[in-house]
């Protein structure tokens, strides 16, 4: 299932750098994660704690004013007040800091206000894997991997954006990642990716 997604998402990066007026871009900004713990019937979420994230990607054109967007970003994701394990709160000095590789692939559609520029918005897939995933409570470090005996390697979700972009190229833009795999795989649990993030990028 991964390598078949990740399969997916490199010929839409082809097919989209083989389109005609493709264009390229770069944004880079802060995000503010979090994760959702659930267990039975009862969910519940982190604090958000802060990071950051960097973004390559190409721009091509597939009807007027809508693009297919493939590209490359490091995220950083994790949350404050939770225990991988067991869920348990572990206050303010509680913290989780992941980093993951990813592949979005975002369908944008374009709003025109004249010759300033245009409003933008997005939607759509990605599938990543993390690089690191380290926990801190107090001046205790903890670094909890990625595999048979840390956290699932494998994510995946759905990414919202909307921004506006300048006729110079400069844009703003906010995002929401919603991670839809369970990062830990506990019986009856599960413990997945919140990601708000905003930024500013260039667009050639």
């Amino acid at each position: 299932m991964k390598r078949k997604l990740l399969s997916i998402a490199a010929a839409l990066c082809f097919i989209a750098g083989a389109k005609a007026q493709t264009s390229y871009g770069f944004k880079a900004g802060v995000t503010f994660p979090k994760v959702t713990a659930s267990s039975e019937n009862i969910s519940v979420s982190t604090k958000t704690s802060t990071s950051f994230y960097l973004t390559g990607y190409l721009d091509a054109p597939l009807a007027q004013n809508l693009s297919i967007q493939p590209g490359l970003s490091l995220q950083g994701k994790g949350g404050k007040g939770v225990s991988v394990n067991g869920f348990e709160e572990l206050g303010n000095d509680g913290k989780l800091d992941l980093m993951y590789l990813e592949i979005p692939v975002n369908f944008v559609y374009s709003i025109p206000t004249g010759n300033s520029g245009n409003f933008f918005l997005g939607a759509g897939p990605y599938a990543g894997l993390g690089l690191s995933a380290k926990a801190k409570t107090g001046n205790v470090k903890v670094d909890i991997g990625f595999g048979d005996d840390g956290l699932k390697r494998f994510d995946a979700g759905l990414n919202f954006l909307a921004g506006y972009r300048l006729s110079n190229g400069f844009l703003i833009n906010g995002g929401y990642g919603l991670g839809l795999v369970d990062m830990v795989g506990a019986d009856g649990g599960s413990l997945k990716n919140r990601v708000f993030s905003i930024g500013v990028g260039y667009q050639l």
